[in-house]
Protein backbone atom coordinates (compact mmCIF):
# COMPACT_ATOMS: atom_id res chain seq x y z
CA UNK A 1 0.00 0.00 0.00
CA UNK A 2 1.43 3.38 -0.98
CA UNK A 3 1.49 6.34 1.38
CA UNK A 4 -0.63 8.29 -1.10
CA UNK A 5 -3.39 5.70 -0.94
CA UNK A 6 -3.29 5.75 2.83
CA UNK A 7 -3.53 9.53 2.70
CA UNK A 8 -6.80 9.33 0.82
CA UNK A 9 -8.15 6.90 3.38
CA UNK A 10 -7.33 9.29 6.19
CA UNK A 11 -8.59 12.15 4.09
CA UNK A 12 -11.96 10.50 3.89
CA UNK A 13 -12.14 10.34 7.67
CA UNK A 14 -11.59 14.05 8.19
CA UNK A 15 -13.21 15.25 4.96
CA UNK A 16 -16.44 13.78 6.25
CA UNK A 17 -15.93 15.51 9.56
CA UNK A 18 -15.12 18.74 7.75
CA UNK A 19 -18.17 18.85 5.53
CA UNK A 20 -19.17 22.35 6.50
CA UNK A 21 -21.83 24.76 5.45
CA UNK A 22 -21.37 24.39 1.69
CA UNK A 23 -20.14 21.61 -0.55
CA UNK A 24 -18.84 18.20 0.38
CA UNK A 25 -21.28 15.90 2.13
CA UNK A 26 -22.77 18.83 3.97
CA UNK A 27 -25.86 18.29 6.06
CA UNK A 28 -27.56 21.70 5.81
CA UNK A 29 -30.93 20.81 7.28
CA UNK A 30 -31.79 23.52 9.84
CA UNK A 31 -35.44 22.50 10.33
CA UNK A 32 -38.41 21.15 8.39
CA UNK A 33 -39.83 24.66 7.94
CA UNK A 34 -36.54 26.03 6.61
CA UNK A 35 -35.92 22.98 4.40
CA UNK A 36 -39.32 23.38 2.75
CA UNK A 37 -38.34 26.96 1.89
CA UNK A 38 -34.99 26.09 0.30
CA UNK A 39 -33.01 26.43 3.54
CA UNK A 40 -33.66 30.17 3.99
CA UNK A 41 -34.11 31.84 7.36
CA UNK A 42 -31.18 34.19 8.08
CA UNK A 43 -33.39 37.21 7.33
CA UNK A 44 -36.55 35.78 8.92
CA UNK A 45 -37.83 35.28 12.45
CA UNK A 46 -40.30 32.42 12.13
CA UNK A 47 -39.19 29.55 14.38
CA UNK A 48 -36.85 28.22 17.06
CA UNK A 49 -34.35 27.17 14.37
CA UNK A 50 -33.28 30.82 14.35
CA UNK A 51 -30.70 29.61 16.88
CA UNK A 52 -28.89 27.94 13.98
CA UNK A 53 -29.81 30.26 11.12
CA UNK A 54 -29.41 33.63 12.90
CA UNK A 55 -29.26 33.79 16.71
CA UNK A 56 -30.10 37.49 16.53
CA UNK A 57 -33.61 36.67 15.30
CA UNK A 58 -34.53 34.46 18.26
CA UNK A 59 -35.48 37.39 20.52
CA UNK A 60 -38.05 38.55 17.96
CA UNK A 61 -40.06 35.37 18.45
CA UNK A 62 -41.28 36.78 21.79
CA UNK A 63 -42.68 33.33 22.58
CA UNK A 64 -41.29 30.22 24.27
CA UNK A 65 -41.20 27.06 22.23
CA UNK A 66 -39.73 23.65 21.47
CA UNK A 67 -39.34 21.98 18.10
CA UNK A 68 -37.90 18.63 17.04
CA UNK A 69 -37.22 17.35 13.53
CA UNK A 70 -35.60 14.40 11.79
CA UNK A 71 -34.69 13.74 8.15
CA UNK A 72 -33.60 10.68 6.19
CA UNK A 73 -30.96 11.26 3.51
CA UNK A 74 -30.84 8.68 0.70
CA UNK A 75 -27.74 9.11 -1.49
CA UNK A 76 -27.21 7.58 -4.92
CA UNK A 77 -23.68 7.75 -6.31
CA UNK A 78 -22.69 6.20 -9.63
CA UNK A 79 -19.13 6.00 -10.98
CA UNK A 80 -17.60 5.03 -14.32
CA UNK A 81 -13.85 4.80 -14.77
CA UNK A 82 -12.14 6.77 -17.54
CA UNK A 83 -10.72 3.44 -18.75
CA UNK A 84 -14.22 2.14 -19.40
CA UNK A 85 -15.90 -0.84 -17.80
CA UNK A 86 -19.24 -1.15 -16.00
CA UNK A 87 -20.92 1.63 -14.09
CA UNK A 88 -20.43 1.19 -10.37
CA UNK A 89 -23.28 1.97 -7.98
CA UNK A 90 -23.18 3.04 -4.37
CA UNK A 91 -24.91 0.52 -2.15
CA UNK A 92 -28.04 1.86 -0.48
CA UNK A 93 -27.19 4.00 2.53
CA UNK A 94 -29.20 6.24 4.81
CA UNK A 95 -28.32 8.82 7.45
CA UNK A 96 -30.84 10.42 9.78
CA UNK A 97 -29.75 13.94 10.80
CA UNK A 98 -31.94 15.53 13.47
CA UNK A 99 -32.50 18.89 15.16
CA UNK A 100 -33.83 19.96 18.54
CA UNK A 101 -34.43 23.60 19.49
CA UNK A 102 -35.88 25.17 22.62
CA UNK A 103 -36.00 28.79 23.77
CA UNK A 104 -37.27 30.33 26.99
CA UNK A 105 -37.77 33.77 28.51
CA UNK A 106 -40.19 35.79 30.64
CA UNK A 107 -43.46 36.65 28.98
CA UNK A 108 -43.20 39.81 26.84
CA UNK A 109 -39.47 39.99 27.65
CA UNK A 110 -36.93 41.20 25.12
CA UNK A 111 -34.55 38.48 26.26
CA UNK A 112 -34.50 34.84 25.15
CA UNK A 113 -32.20 31.97 26.09
CA UNK A 114 -32.15 28.72 24.15
CA UNK A 115 -30.46 25.40 23.57
CA UNK A 116 -29.98 23.66 20.23
CA UNK A 117 -28.79 20.14 19.41
CA UNK A 118 -28.22 19.28 15.76
CA UNK A 119 -26.19 17.11 13.40
CA UNK A 120 -24.53 19.33 10.79
CA UNK A 121 -22.17 16.61 9.52
CA UNK A 122 -22.87 12.98 8.71
CA UNK A 123 -22.60 10.49 5.88
CA UNK A 124 -22.68 6.80 5.15
CA UNK A 125 -21.17 5.62 1.88
CA UNK A 126 -20.50 2.08 0.72
CA UNK A 127 -19.25 1.40 -2.79
CA UNK A 128 -19.78 -1.86 -4.69
CA UNK A 129 -17.27 -4.61 -4.10
CA UNK A 130 -14.55 -4.65 -6.74
CA UNK A 131 -15.05 -1.05 -7.88
CA UNK A 132 -12.05 0.69 -9.44
CA UNK A 133 -11.57 3.07 -6.53
CA UNK A 134 -11.62 0.44 -3.78
CA UNK A 135 -7.93 1.09 -3.06
CA UNK A 136 -8.92 4.67 -2.24
CA UNK A 137 -12.24 4.04 -0.45
CA UNK A 138 -14.76 1.25 -0.03
CA UNK A 139 -16.85 2.41 2.92
CA UNK A 140 -17.18 5.39 5.29
CA UNK A 141 -19.48 6.17 8.19
CA UNK A 142 -19.60 9.52 9.99
CA UNK A 143 -21.61 10.76 12.95
CA UNK A 144 -21.36 14.20 14.61
CA UNK A 145 -23.51 16.02 17.15
CA UNK A 146 -23.39 19.73 17.98
CA UNK A 147 -24.78 21.41 21.11
CA UNK A 148 -25.35 25.18 21.10
CA UNK A 149 -26.50 27.23 24.10
CA UNK A 150 -27.78 30.57 22.77
CA UNK A 151 -28.86 33.98 24.07
CA UNK A 152 -30.68 36.73 22.15
CA UNK A 153 -31.81 40.25 23.04
CA UNK A 154 -34.15 42.71 21.29
CA UNK A 155 -32.47 46.11 21.63
CA UNK A 156 -35.51 47.79 20.09
CA UNK A 157 -38.69 46.61 18.43
CA UNK A 158 -36.79 46.58 15.12
CA UNK A 159 -33.28 45.44 16.11
CA UNK A 160 -32.07 42.35 17.95
CA UNK A 161 -28.77 40.54 18.46
CA UNK A 162 -27.77 37.07 19.59
CA UNK A 163 -24.91 34.63 19.99
CA UNK A 164 -24.40 30.95 20.70
CA UNK A 165 -21.48 28.77 21.72
CA UNK A 166 -21.09 25.99 19.15
CA UNK A 167 -19.79 22.80 20.74
CA UNK A 168 -18.70 19.79 18.71
CA UNK A 169 -19.86 17.52 21.51
CA UNK A 170 -19.59 14.09 19.93
CA UNK A 171 -18.19 12.71 16.70
CA UNK A 172 -17.06 9.36 15.33
CA UNK A 173 -15.71 8.14 12.03
CA UNK A 174 -15.01 4.75 10.50
CA UNK A 175 -13.42 4.11 7.12
CA UNK A 176 -12.49 0.98 5.20
CA UNK A 177 -10.57 0.47 1.99
CA UNK A 178 -8.74 -2.25 0.11
CA UNK A 179 -4.95 -2.52 0.01
CA UNK A 180 -2.93 -4.16 -2.72
CA UNK A 181 -0.74 -7.07 -1.57
CA UNK A 182 1.71 -9.09 -3.71
CA UNK A 183 -0.64 -12.03 -4.20
CA UNK A 184 -4.01 -10.84 -2.89
CA UNK A 185 -5.99 -7.91 -1.55
CA UNK A 186 -6.05 -6.90 2.09
CA UNK A 187 -8.04 -4.29 3.92
CA UNK A 188 -7.30 -1.29 6.12
CA UNK A 189 -9.68 0.28 8.60
CA UNK A 190 -9.36 3.69 10.26
CA UNK A 191 -11.54 4.36 13.27
CA UNK A 192 -11.52 7.38 15.54
CA UNK A 193 -13.42 9.88 17.63
CA UNK A 194 -13.20 13.65 17.33
CA UNK A 195 -12.11 15.76 20.28
CA UNK A 196 -14.56 18.40 21.55
CA UNK A 197 -14.33 21.59 19.53
CA UNK A 198 -15.67 25.09 20.11
CA UNK A 199 -16.84 28.01 18.00
CA UNK A 200 -19.27 30.93 17.96
CA UNK A 201 -22.51 31.48 16.06
CA UNK A 202 -23.58 35.15 16.22
CA UNK A 203 -26.10 37.26 14.35
CA UNK A 204 -27.94 40.55 13.94
CA UNK A 205 -31.57 40.89 12.88
CA UNK A 206 -33.19 44.12 11.70
CA UNK A 207 -36.84 44.64 10.75
CA UNK A 208 -37.35 48.21 9.51
CA UNK A 209 -40.98 47.55 8.56
CA UNK A 210 -43.68 44.92 8.74
CA UNK A 211 -42.90 43.90 5.16
CA UNK A 212 -39.08 43.79 5.22
CA UNK A 213 -36.46 42.17 7.46
CA UNK A 214 -32.69 41.75 7.14
CA UNK A 215 -30.23 39.44 8.83
CA UNK A 216 -26.55 38.61 8.99
CA UNK A 217 -24.92 35.77 10.90
CA UNK A 218 -21.43 34.42 11.34
CA UNK A 219 -20.36 30.91 12.27
CA UNK A 220 -16.69 30.77 13.24
CA UNK A 221 -14.09 28.18 12.37
CA UNK A 222 -13.80 25.07 14.53
CA UNK A 223 -10.67 22.95 14.60
CA UNK A 224 -11.69 19.31 14.34
CA UNK A 225 -9.15 16.92 15.81
CA UNK A 226 -8.83 13.17 15.82
CA UNK A 227 -6.32 11.87 18.38
CA UNK A 228 -5.27 8.25 18.84
CA UNK A 229 -7.45 7.02 16.02
CA UNK A 230 -7.04 3.30 15.39
CA UNK A 231 -5.28 1.98 12.26
CA UNK A 232 -6.02 -1.69 11.62
CA UNK A 233 -4.55 -3.65 8.70
CA UNK A 234 -6.23 -6.98 7.91
CA UNK A 235 -4.10 -9.88 6.64
CA UNK A 236 -0.91 -8.16 5.48
CA UNK A 237 1.75 -10.57 4.19
CA UNK A 238 4.67 -11.33 6.53
CA UNK A 239 7.02 -9.55 4.14
CA UNK A 240 5.04 -6.32 4.60
CA UNK A 241 4.58 -6.49 8.37
CA UNK A 242 7.56 -4.21 9.02
CA UNK A 243 6.00 -1.46 6.87
CA UNK A 244 2.82 -1.30 8.98
CA UNK A 245 4.09 -0.64 12.49
CA UNK A 246 1.94 2.37 13.40
CA UNK A 247 -1.44 1.53 14.86
CA UNK A 248 -2.60 5.04 15.81
CA UNK A 249 -3.01 8.35 13.97
CA UNK A 250 -3.49 12.02 14.87
CA UNK A 251 -4.85 14.69 12.53
CA UNK A 252 -6.23 18.21 12.69
CA UNK A 253 -8.38 20.15 10.28
CA UNK A 254 -10.04 23.60 10.25
CA UNK A 255 -13.81 23.59 9.75
CA UNK A 256 -14.15 26.86 7.84
CA UNK A 257 -15.99 29.96 8.95
CA UNK A 258 -19.18 31.06 7.18
CA UNK A 259 -20.89 34.41 6.64
CA UNK A 260 -24.63 34.33 5.96
CA UNK A 261 -26.83 37.13 4.62
CA UNK A 262 -30.61 37.04 4.45
CA UNK A 263 -33.58 39.11 3.33
CA UNK A 264 -37.18 38.49 4.35
CA UNK A 265 -40.14 39.95 2.48
CA UNK A 266 -43.72 39.72 3.73
CA UNK A 267 -46.03 41.32 1.14
CA UNK A 268 -49.10 40.36 3.18
CA UNK A 269 -50.12 38.23 6.14
CA UNK A 270 -50.29 35.07 4.04
CA UNK A 271 -47.03 35.21 2.02
CA UNK A 272 -43.44 35.14 3.30
CA UNK A 273 -40.40 35.11 0.99
CA UNK A 274 -36.77 34.61 1.96
CA UNK A 275 -33.47 35.01 0.10
CA UNK A 276 -30.20 33.84 1.66
CA UNK A 277 -26.58 33.80 0.54
CA UNK A 278 -24.02 31.66 2.38
CA UNK A 279 -20.29 32.30 1.96
CA UNK A 280 -17.96 29.56 3.22
CA UNK A 281 -14.23 30.14 3.63
CA UNK A 282 -13.16 26.75 2.31
CA UNK A 283 -9.82 28.15 1.10
CA UNK A 284 -8.48 27.49 4.61
CA UNK A 285 -8.51 23.81 3.72
CA UNK A 286 -5.21 23.59 1.83
CA UNK A 287 -3.82 20.23 2.91
CA UNK A 288 -4.26 17.42 5.36
CA UNK A 289 -1.47 15.94 7.51
CA UNK A 290 -1.43 12.67 9.44
CA UNK A 291 1.03 11.62 12.12
CA UNK A 292 1.32 7.89 12.83
CA UNK A 293 2.33 6.46 16.18
CA UNK A 294 2.65 3.32 18.26
CA UNK A 295 2.86 3.42 22.05
CA UNK A 296 2.99 7.21 21.85
CA UNK A 297 6.05 7.26 19.59
CA UNK A 298 6.30 8.03 15.83
CA UNK A 299 5.88 4.80 13.87
CA UNK A 300 6.00 3.87 10.21
CA UNK A 301 2.90 3.30 8.11
CA UNK A 302 3.89 2.72 4.50
CA UNK A 303 7.20 4.51 3.99
CA UNK A 304 7.02 7.30 6.59
CA UNK A 305 5.79 8.28 10.07
CA UNK A 306 3.65 11.08 8.64
CA UNK A 307 1.99 12.02 5.39
CA UNK A 308 0.37 15.06 3.80
CA UNK A 309 -2.24 15.29 1.07
CA UNK A 310 -3.35 18.22 -1.07
CA UNK A 311 -6.89 19.56 -0.84
CA UNK A 312 -6.61 23.18 -2.10
CA UNK A 313 -10.31 23.92 -1.71
CA UNK A 314 -11.69 27.29 -2.80
CA UNK A 315 -14.19 29.62 -1.14
CA UNK A 316 -17.78 28.85 -2.17
CA UNK A 317 -21.21 30.48 -2.28
CA UNK A 318 -24.69 29.02 -1.87
CA UNK A 319 -27.78 30.93 -3.08
CA UNK A 320 -31.17 30.11 -1.54
CA UNK A 321 -34.70 31.27 -2.36
CA UNK A 322 -37.94 30.10 -0.77
CA UNK A 323 -41.41 31.05 0.31
CA UNK A 324 -44.33 30.12 2.50
CA UNK A 325 -48.02 30.68 1.81
CA UNK A 326 -50.58 30.39 4.60
CA UNK A 327 -53.72 28.93 3.09
CA UNK A 328 -55.52 29.50 6.38
CA UNK A 329 -54.77 29.58 10.11
CA UNK A 330 -53.96 25.86 10.09
CA UNK A 331 -52.27 25.07 6.75
CA UNK A 332 -49.05 26.49 5.27
CA UNK A 333 -47.45 25.47 1.96
CA UNK A 334 -43.73 25.93 1.23
CA UNK A 335 -41.47 25.85 -1.85
CA UNK A 336 -37.82 26.66 -2.38
CA UNK A 337 -34.62 26.09 -4.27
CA UNK A 338 -30.89 26.63 -4.04
CA UNK A 339 -27.71 26.56 -6.07
CA UNK A 340 -24.68 25.30 -4.15
CA UNK A 341 -21.25 25.97 -5.67
CA UNK A 342 -18.68 23.25 -4.94
CA UNK A 343 -15.40 24.10 -3.20
CA UNK A 344 -13.64 21.13 -4.85
CA UNK A 345 -11.51 22.03 -7.86
CA UNK A 346 -10.80 19.79 -10.85
CA UNK A 347 -8.21 17.20 -10.00
CA UNK A 348 -9.07 17.21 -6.29
CA UNK A 349 -12.26 15.10 -6.29
CA UNK A 350 -12.14 12.16 -3.89
CA UNK A 351 -14.53 9.19 -3.49
CA UNK A 352 -15.69 10.36 -0.07
CA UNK A 353 -16.64 13.76 -1.56
CA UNK A 354 -17.54 13.19 -5.25
CA UNK A 355 -18.77 16.76 -5.18
CA UNK A 356 -19.82 19.27 -7.81
CA UNK A 357 -22.20 22.22 -8.09
CA UNK A 358 -25.65 21.21 -6.83
CA UNK A 359 -29.13 22.20 -7.96
CA UNK A 360 -31.53 21.86 -5.03
CA UNK A 361 -35.34 21.80 -5.02
CA UNK A 362 -37.48 21.67 -1.89
CA UNK A 363 -41.11 21.54 -0.81
CA UNK A 364 -42.91 21.41 2.51
CA UNK A 365 -46.15 21.69 4.39
CA UNK A 366 -47.03 22.81 7.90
CA UNK A 367 -50.22 22.09 9.81
CA UNK A 368 -51.34 23.56 13.15
CA UNK A 369 -53.24 20.84 14.99
CA UNK A 370 -54.02 23.21 17.83
CA UNK A 371 -53.20 26.83 18.55
CA UNK A 372 -49.89 25.80 20.15
CA UNK A 373 -49.03 22.45 18.55
CA UNK A 374 -48.10 21.83 14.92
CA UNK A 375 -46.36 19.41 12.55
CA UNK A 376 -44.14 20.08 9.55
CA UNK A 377 -43.09 17.84 6.66
CA UNK A 378 -40.37 18.58 4.12
CA UNK A 379 -38.65 17.11 1.08
CA UNK A 380 -35.36 18.10 -0.52
CA UNK A 381 -33.81 16.80 -3.73
CA UNK A 382 -30.18 17.56 -4.57
CA UNK A 383 -28.95 16.94 -8.13
CA UNK A 384 -25.18 17.14 -8.49
CA UNK A 385 -23.90 18.17 -11.88
CA UNK A 386 -21.95 15.35 -13.53
CA UNK A 387 -18.30 15.46 -12.45
CA UNK A 388 -15.49 14.01 -14.60
CA UNK A 389 -11.91 13.84 -13.37
CA UNK A 390 -9.21 12.75 -15.84
CA UNK A 391 -5.79 11.20 -15.36
CA UNK A 392 -4.31 14.45 -16.71
CA UNK A 393 -6.15 16.38 -13.97
CA UNK A 394 -4.57 14.15 -11.35
CA UNK A 395 -1.08 14.30 -12.87
CA UNK A 396 -1.16 18.08 -13.37
CA UNK A 397 -2.16 18.67 -9.74
CA UNK A 398 -0.02 15.95 -8.18
CA UNK A 399 -3.12 14.25 -6.80
CA UNK A 400 -2.67 10.71 -8.08
CA UNK A 401 -3.77 9.40 -4.70
CA UNK A 402 -7.35 9.51 -6.01
CA UNK A 403 -9.19 7.87 -8.90
CA UNK A 404 -10.05 9.20 -12.38
CA UNK A 405 -13.56 8.81 -13.72
CA UNK A 406 -17.06 10.29 -13.84
CA UNK A 407 -19.35 10.64 -10.83
CA UNK A 408 -23.12 11.15 -10.84
CA UNK A 409 -24.75 11.90 -7.50
CA UNK A 410 -28.33 12.54 -6.33
CA UNK A 411 -29.65 12.83 -2.78
CA UNK A 412 -33.30 12.60 -1.67
CA UNK A 413 -34.16 13.87 1.82
CA UNK A 414 -37.67 13.56 3.31
CA UNK A 415 -38.24 14.86 6.84
CA UNK A 416 -40.81 15.35 9.58
CA UNK A 417 -40.95 17.65 12.60
CA UNK A 418 -43.18 18.77 15.46
CA UNK A 419 -43.32 22.08 17.35
CA UNK A 420 -44.97 23.38 20.49
CA UNK A 421 -45.20 27.03 21.55
CA UNK A 422 -46.18 28.22 25.01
Amino acid sequence: MTVKKLLLAGGAVLAGVSSATAGGFQVYLPSQQSIGMGGVGVGLSMEQAAQFLNPGAMAMLRQNGVQVGVSAAFARVAFRSTSGGPQRELENSTVTPFNVYASFGPKDSKFRAGIAVYTPYGSTLKYEKGWEGRFALSEISLRAIYVQPTVSYAITDQLSVGAGLMILASGSVNLQRAISLPSAEGQIELDGKTKPGFGVNAGIFFKPSDKLSLGISYRSKINAKVEDGDVTVVNPTPALQSRFVGNKFDASLPLPATVNLGIGITPNEKLTIGLDVNFTQWSEYRSLRFDFTKDGQPAQVGTSTFSESKRSYQDALTFRLGGQYKVNDKLALRLGGAYDVTPVKNGYVTPETPDNDRIIATAGVGYNITENFGVDASFMFQAFLKRTQTEDDLLNNGTTDRVAGTYRTNISIPGIGVRYNF
